[in-house]
C-alpha cells in the first residue's frame, strides 16, 4: 500500500484575487476531460455552510486552490469556464449547495462516494476508495477542521490538495466497474438527480430536533425548549457560529426540565453558570419566562405533526395489512439488494416505501404504483427493478386475528433483521453475466423508528 503525503506537483499556492482566478479559469477552460472539484467548510463552527476553500483539479491545468472568501463569495468565472465538463466530486450532495453559493454549477456529475454505493463496495469514504481502487492511502484528518481560519496552516492545504489528486482517476475505474455491472445507467441517473435536486425544505418545527428533546413530556416544557431553541439560532445566524458552540442541546433540555424559577436559580446550573454563558443569561433567562409564559392554545404539541405515516413499530396494531405490506415490500428489496450487490436504500428511499405501503394508490396496480413512485421522486432505473414486487406486495393482507401464526409486523429499526425470501438470480442488463450475492448486508434507514 503507498502512503500518498503530497500532491505529486506539490501544493499550489492559494488563489485570493481577480487576475489569478481569471487565469486558473483559461487554464481549466484549456484543459481536457473531467475536473475534479472539491470544497471545505466549518461545519461544527460556523452557522452557515457557505465554503472557505474550493479545489479544482483538471488535464492540462493540474490542482488549484482558491479562497471564495477572499473573492467576495464569486466564483462564477470558473462556473462559466467549465460549461458542459464533467464534474467529479466525492459525496457531491454536500458540497453542490455551496458551491452553487459562489457561482458554480456543474452540467453533468459524476459522484465517487454514490458510485462505490451502487457498485456494491462496502466502505465509500474517499480513503477506503482510494486505497481499494488505487491502492493508495491518502493523507487525512482535517476533514472536521475550522477552515474559517486565516491563515490556513500547511497541513491543511496539502490535505485539500490530496482530496482532488485522485478523483479523476477513481472515477474510470468506478464508472468501468458499474459498466461491467450493468449499473452504468443506474449511474447516469442517480448523478443527475443529485445534481438537479435542490435544497432540502426547512423544516416546520425545527427546534424538534434538539438533542435530548424525547425527555421533555410536559407542553409548556416543550415551549422552553423551543424558545430558548429560536433565541439561539437568531443569535449564532448573527454571528455565523455554530448554535452548539452558543449553547450546548443538553442545557436547552436540562433548563426546561429543571424549571428554574429566576435568572440566579439558572445561572447556577451546569452549563449556564459559566463565564460566557452568564454574559449571555438575560438573553437565556427571557426565552426560559417567554416559553413558561405563553396561553395554552399557543404551546407545542406533545408529538411533532407529520404528514407521513407513523412509526413502523405502530403499524401492527393501527393497521395490521399495511404492517404486512411493508414486511413483504421489504423482503421483495432486501431480495434486490442481494442480488445487484447494491444497498437497500439506494434501490428506492425507505420513506418512500412506507408511504406507498401506508396508503397504497387506487388501483394498487402496476400503473398506480409507478405513478405513485414517479411522483416520489424514484428514478426509471428503480421503478423498472422494484415495480412488479411492489405490486405483489401491495396485495399482502394480515392473517386473521384467529389464526396461530401471529399478524406479520414490520419491524423498526435495529429489532431485529428485514425477512427475506429465498434469493432469486437475475440476469444483469447488458453483461450476460448472473448477478452475484455480494458483500453488502442490506440495511433499512428507519430513523423514524
Amino acid at each position: 500500500m503507498t502512503e500518498l503525503l503530497a500532491p505529486a506537483d506539490g501544493v499550489p499556492e492559494i488563489i485570493t484575487d481577480r487576475d489569478r482566478l481569471t487565469a486558473l479559469a483559461d487554464d481549466l477552460a484549456a484543459g481536457s476531460g473531467p475536473v475534479a472539484v472539491d470544497a471545505e467548510r466549518a461545519s461544527g463552527f460556523r452557522y452557515s455552510a457557505r465554503a472557505y476553500l474550493v479545489q479544482l483539479r483538471r488535464e492540462g491545468a493540474g490542482s488549484a486552490l482558491v479562497d471564495p472568501i477572499a473573492l467576495d463569495g464569486d466564483l462564477s468565472v470558473l462556473g462559466d469556464a467549465l460549461r458542459g465538463v464533467e464534474w467529479v466530486l466525492h459525496a457531491a450532495s454536500q458540497d453542490l449547495p455551496c458551491l452553487a453559493e459562489v457561482g458554480m454549477r456543474p452540467d453533468v456529475l459524476f459522484d465517487t462516494e454514490l458510485a462505490g454505493r451502487l457498485a456494491g463496495y462496502p466502505r465509500v469514504g474517499l480513503g477506503p476508495l482510494a486505497e481499494r481502487l488505487l491502492g493508495v492511502r491518502l493523507r487525512k484528518g482535517y476533514g472536521a477542521a475550522d477552515w474559517s481560519t486565516r491563515p490556513l496552516p500547511d497541513d491543511w492545504l496539502v490535505y485539500a490538495a490530496l482530496d482532488v489528486e485522485l478523483l479523476v482517476a477513481m472515477r474510470d475505474l468506478l464508472a468501468a466497474d458499474l459498466e461491467r455491472q450493468g449499473k452504468a445507467e443506474w449511474g447516469r441517473q442517480e448523478f443527475e438527480a443529485v445534481r438537479l435536486a435542490g435544497p432540502p425544505p426547512r423544516r416546520a418545527e425545527p427546534w424538534r430536533r434538539t438533542s435530548g428533546t424525547h425527555k421533555v413530556r410536559r407542553p409548556r416544557q416543550l415551549a422552553v425548549v423551543r424558545a430558548l431553541w429560536e433565541s439561539r439560532d437568531q443569535l449564532a445566524e448573527s454571528r455565523d457560529v455554530a448554535p452548539g458552540r452558543l449553547l450546548p442541546d443538553a442545557a436547552i433540555v436540562d433548563a426546561a426540565l429543571r424549571e428554574p424559577a429566576s435568572r440566579e436559580a439558572l445561572t447556577e446550573m451546569p452549563v449556564f453558570k459559566g463565564n460566557r454563558q452568564r454574559r449571555l443569561a438575560d438573553r437565556w433567562w427571557r426565552a426560559v419566562r417567554t416559553g413558561r409564559g405563553l396561553p395554552a392554545e399557543e404551546l407545542p404539541s406533545s408529538a411533532a405533526a407529520g404528514d407521513g405515516p407513523p412509526p413502523v413499530n405502530r403499524w401492527a396494531d393501527k393497521d395490521p395489512d399495511a404492517a404486512a405490506r411493508l414486511t413483504a415490500a421489504r423482503a421483495h428489496l432486501a431480495d434486490l439488494s442481494e442480488q445487484w450487490d447494491t444497498p437497500v436504500e439506494n434501490l428506492l428511499q425507505p420513506d418512500l416505501v412506507r408511504r406507498l405501503c401506508w396508503t397504497p394508490p387506487v388501483p394498487a396496480d402496476a400503473a398506480g404504483v409507478e405513478e405513485f413512485l414517479t411522483a416520489g421522486g424514484a428514478r426509471p432505473w428503480q421503478r423498472e427493478l422494484a415495480l412488479e414486487g411492489l405490486v405483489a406486495a401491495l396485495a399482502e393482507t394480515a392473517p386473521p386475528a384467529d389464526e396461530s401464526a401471529p399478524a406479520p409486523t414490520a419491524p423498526s429499526s435495529g429489532e431485529g433483521e428485514t425477512p427475506r425470501r429465498s434469493p432469486r438470480r437475475r440476469r444483469r442488463r447488458g453483461s450476460g453475466e448472473t448477478a452475484q450475492v455480494g458483500t453488502v448486508t442490506p440495511v433499512f434507514s428507519d430513523p423514524e423508528t
